[in-house]
């Protein structure tokens, strides 16, 4: 039986018209009807509601597909976070992106256009979805803290997930960000965000910073992670690290153009301003790696400016930049995503997105959660 046979079964058995239904469990008849039709489906909070007033078993109701979990991808930029749930059997249903660029290297990868500005799009014209997926930007949260409740993150990109998720109370989020959000304005910023998250919205909320380098990327890239769910019996556990040994020599291709060697000029300013620093008592300045180096230092969407985070070290030569190709594999992309874009864009693109196979390690574990079964 599937889920519109059900609902129509529970409105005959209770001698119910779709009005007297819909007002029972806080919908509306036009969206019964539209159940009934199978012209779309209940949201997760609509189907914990009817399992309640009705006393239907809830693992029935979601068991709809449950392989099928419908998702959105916010801040899309590429589809980094999008991918893994792709390859889990995620469909997606709705996507943002503002990058005219990044929307480029999405269409071509992705088959599909995101939509624009998300702070243009009414909540009321997404889709219903199991899961929000958002690695949104790290502007600064100006007024986040100074005031409490609902309200407290307007004008800043979080308000944006706060309105979707609390329109349409998917079973599921996971938001991404940089480390430096916990201690954001002395920790206020990441206290409001976790209070909004399970105080205003209801949401179970578990949280860690994870690393690429334990998960088999040759990269040292810190990243928080927040996953939350609507159901609070639903047990969640971050993966563990794999264990797999990184090398940088495993991603670098051979016979790069010389083009991406950088000239005499630039690599007397990098030492120079990496001497001077040293002097000053600080670090900063060019990192160097070789092809045995396990990991290389947080690819930054300035990357293109030139290079300096990440140098590769080339005999009777001096250091060159990673190629676009290489940055790609760095972030966990396979070589049949395509590149479309010009060097610098490319970089731009991969230094804004996520190491993608840390993102699967979370993805997998959100998908057994979701489907009740042991890690």
């Amino acid at each position: 039986m599937d889920l519109a046979a059900l609902l129509q079964k529970t409105i005959i058995d209770y001698n119910l018209n779709q009005t007297m239904f819909a007002k029972s469990i806080n919908s509306t008849q036009a969206q019964v009807s539209d159940w009934l039709a199978n012209k779309s489906k209940p949201s997760y909070e609509n189907l914990r509601n009817i399992a309640k007033v009705y006393n239907i078993d809830a693992n029935l109701l979601l068991d709809v597909d449950r392989q099928d979990y419908k998702f959105i991808d916010l801040f899309a930029g590429i589809g980094g976070i999008r991918r893994p749930f792709d390859n889990l059997g995620c469909k997606c249903v709705f996507s943002s992106e503002i990058d005219k660029h990044a929307i480029s290297t999405y269409y071509a990868n992705f088959n599909e256009t995101p939509s624009g500005d998300i702070t243009q799009i009414s909540e009321k014209d997404i889709p219903n979805f199991d899961i929000l997926l958002a690695g949104f930007p790290c502007q600064a949260f100006s007024i986040a803290g100074k005031r409490q409740g609902f309200q407290d993150t307007r004008g800043t990109m979080f308000f944006e997930i706060q309105r979707i998720l609390e329109y349409h109370k998917p079973r599921c989020f996971m938001l991404e960000n940089v480390k430096g959000l916990m201690n954001h304005d002395k920790g206020k910023t990441f206290k409001t965000i976790l209070d909004i998250l399970e105080n205003e919205l209801n949401y179970k909320v578990y949280y860690k910073v994870l690393n690429a380098k334990n998960f088999g990327m040759p990269q040292n890239r810190e990243r928080i992670i927040i996953v939350g769910f609507l159901d609070h019996s639903i047990e969640f556990k971050f993966p563990e690290p794999t264990g797999i040994k990184t090398r940088l020599g495993d991603i670098l291709e051979s016979n790069v153009d010389d083009k991406y060697t950088i000239s005499d000029k630039i690599w007397a300013s990098h030492q120079r301003r990496k001497e001077e620093n040293k002097k000053k008592g600080n670090g900063f300045g060019y990192s160097l790696f070789d092809e045995n180096s396990e990991y290389t230092s947080t690819i930054s969407a300035r990357y293109y400016k030139d290079g300096s985070e990440i140098l590769v070290k080339q005999e009777n030569k001096n250091p060159r930049k990673l190629t676009p190709r290489e940055a790609a594999r760095l972030q966990g992309f396979p070589d049949d995503f395509k590149l479309v874009c010009s060097d610098m864009q490319c970089y731009k693109q991969f230094g804004n997105s996520v190491p993608t196979k840390m993102i699967e390690a979370v993805a997998i574990n959100i998908v057994k959660s979701l489907k009740g079964e042991n890690y």
